[in-house]
């Protein structure tokens, strides 16, 4: 995919890289990160991050199989950015205590989703818990996992078309960057 760049003076530049996710490679991205956790930790229970923590983490927890819950953190309410940090909008799953527990979200970037989450988690008296991504960015928060490194924007599969107007169209953040 070519890599524009975007640079406008006096504002914060957007990306100049872009990495777009297909179905089948976020599957194999998924696949790595389970075999990446069962090297050397055998999770009881998968808590995936909502909303987009949660497909990962269930597939991971697929893999593994164990089970699987989900709690939700964001910043978002709907689609629009209401708050500068992110908040916990649902508690951890009770069924965490007394187990050892594998929270999982899709992207570490600052890392302030994880340790809310982490500390949600703690607080239910987990054996131990661990984080996983399926990205990670260069600089920043390293979950104890993840499947690829990289500072590029990622447009994840289920990110790259929205619902808008009753039709399925390329997401409007992606214009000028995605085909189509």
């Amino acid at each position: 995919m070519p890599t524009p760049t975007f640079e406008v003076p006096g504002l914060t530049p957007r990306p100049t890289e872009y990495m777009e996710v297909p179905w089948d490679f976020f599957g194999e991205l998924c696949r790595a990160l389970a075999l990446k956790v069962a090297r050397d930790f055998q999770p009881d229970l998968v808590v995936g991050i909502a909303r987009a923590g949660v497909i990962p983490g269930a597939v991971v927890a697929s893999i593994l199989r164990v089970e699987f819950h989900s709690m939700r953190i964001s910043r978002k309410e709907g689609d629009e950015v209401v708050r500068a940090r992110p908040a916990i909008l649902s508690a951890a799953p009770t069924q965490a205590a007394g187990k050892r527990v594998l929270l999982v979200d899709e992207i570490a970037t600052s890392g302030e989703t994880l340790r809310l989450a982490l500390a949600a988690v703690r607080d239910v008296r987990p054996v131990e818990v661990r984080t996983a991504t399926s990205f990670a960015r260069t600089k920043g928060y390293k979950p104890d996992y993840f499947a690829l490194e990289t500072d590029a924007t990622v447009i994840f599969p289920w990110d790259r078309k929205i619902f808008q107007d009753g039709e399925l169209i390329v997401n409007p953040r992606y214009e000028g960057v995605l085909d189509e």
